[in-house]
């Protein structure tokens, strides 16, 4: 099983890090208007996640950082030296002079909800990150540039703060090589997201596209949100604190209710795959396994690509072979639904068998939480608004980046990406992948 660092269940850090110090900007934004948006690398099977390429620095260096809105803190395995630093891209972080220091508000609010001492008010801020994997970073608290291009090509040079890891456990189940490091994005004020916001570089909006070919893109602002066709749902500020919770839903499979209701749903695109906790995911399993009777479809135990998959005659060579045979699985909100066609809970392993990318979050530690993953994510947006305090979703082709509102050179209707696509002198490379000859 080839599960990323950051899995939902994997990012639960030690120390929760609501973050009160304020950062210049290198280059002023000018407002909150704009948007960035960055290339997404990766998949769900066999990769196991999703990166981001961040430049950091000056001169700005290349990482991979896992995308993860189910934590808040950043980090990068550094150079400080690195006491045990795990295979991975590109060389560790070489950190510059400027680190957080003991009493700034950042490292108290790393350290929360236990009390932070400090021998000195000079000395640096460590941090300890312990993930349910056994996965962990152990470092120091430093500032750096981060350099961020607007959708417009324009590039924002902003100082955030980050961990500078030097010490670094992975679980047994990943295969390097790994990535430089995590992008944490959850509601925490110490994430890149509350600290763009602050400096005016962006609105408190990310959104993901993940796409089920590989690839996609992430964005931070709002610039880049559809006007319509967003399914909205509150965020829920009392069921899961201080992760992106919508509250609780009723679960289906098809048509038919599992009778599971009140299920706490967490969206967290640091877990690969989706957790049901254990009750509900013996329902819906027996179900499952109800309605695939008489279909000419058989488990096997040989696969061990994940717990449950299933072979047919003759190989499977994709999900479009498989997904008329399984259902939609449903879950209600109170005003909206979220639905996982098969294609969002199935993998097509190696060996040619659907399996089941649906697992038994009581069995990982998630206890009653059920978590949202990459999986049931692939070809939507998934908006986290913490500007308005909602989550949104619309299916998406996330092999290209969504067209601007201001634009409809061509009159078909819709407006048109030319204007993502001009030669800015600025450019990072960051666009053209997207950009296509007419």
């Amino acid at each position: 099983m080839n599960f990323i660092t950051t899995l939902f269940f994997c990012v639960l850090p030690l120390f929760y890090a609501p973050f009160q110090g304020c950062y210049s900007a290198a280059t002023p934004p000018g407002d909150h208007t704009s948007s960035v948006v960055l290339p997404v690398t990766g998949n769900v099977y066999p990769t196991g996640y999703y990166h981001a390429t961040l430049s950091i620095g000056n001169p700005p260096k290349s990482y991979f950082l896992d995308i993860d809105t189910g934590s808040d803190l950043t980090w990068l395995q550094c150079d400080a030296p690195c006491t045990k630093c795990t295979p991975a891209p590109h060389k560790p972080y070489k950190p510059n002079k400027e680190l957080v220091e003991c009493m700034d508000p950042l490292c108290e609010s790393v350290h929360w909800p236990e009390t932070h001492q400090c021998q000195s008010p000079k000395e640096q801020c460590d941090y300890t990150v312990q993930y349910a994997d056994d996965g962990s970073s152990i470092g120091v608290l430093v500032k750096d540039s981060f350099s961020l291009q607007y959708i417009n090509g324009t590039v924002a040079k902003s100082i955030l703060a980050f961990g500078c890891g030097y010490n670094q456990e992975v679980p047994a189940s990943m295969d390097p090589p790994y990535t430089d490091g995590i992008l944490g994005l959850g509601l925490g004020k110490a994430s890149i997201l509350h600290q763009l916001r602050e400096l005016g570089v962006t609105r408190s909006v990310v959104g993901h596209c993940l796409s089920a070919k590989g690839g996609g893109y992430l964005f931070f602002g709002d610039q880049l949100v559809p006007s319509s066709g967003v399914v909205w749902t509150p965020m829920s500020t009392t069921e899961i604190e201080k992760h992106y919770s919508l509250g609780t839903a009723e679960l289906f499979l098809g048509g038919k209710t599992t009778r599971m209701k009140g299920l706490p749903i967490v969206f967290d695109s640091g877990s690969t795959y989706t957790y049901f906790s254990g009750e509900a995911y013996k329902a819906l399993y027996s179900m499952l396994m109800n309605d695939m009777k008489g279909k000419k479809v058989y488990i096997t135990n040989e696969d061990k690509s994940l717990p449950v998959c299933w072979k047919g005659s003759k190989p499977f060579k994709s999900i479009y072979d498989v997904k008329n045979l399984f259902e939609p699985i449903i879950l209600k909100f109170k005003k909206s639904k979220f639905q996982l066609n098969p294609e969002s809970y199935l993998i097509i392993s190696k060996n040619g068998n659907a399996c089941f990318g649906i697992l038994n979050g009581s069995e990982v530690g998630l206890e009653n939480i059920n978590v949202i993953g990459d999986i049931s994510f692939q070809d939507k947006i998934i908006i986290y608004d913490n500007e308005k305090q909602q989550i949104g979703w619309t299916p998406a082709n996330c092999n290209r980046l969504p067209n601007m509102d201001d634009d409809d050179d061509d009159g078909d209707g819709e407006p048109d990406s030319a204007s993502l696509c001009k030669p800015y002198g600025s450019n990072l490379g960051i666009l053209p992948p997207y950009c296509t000859a007419n």
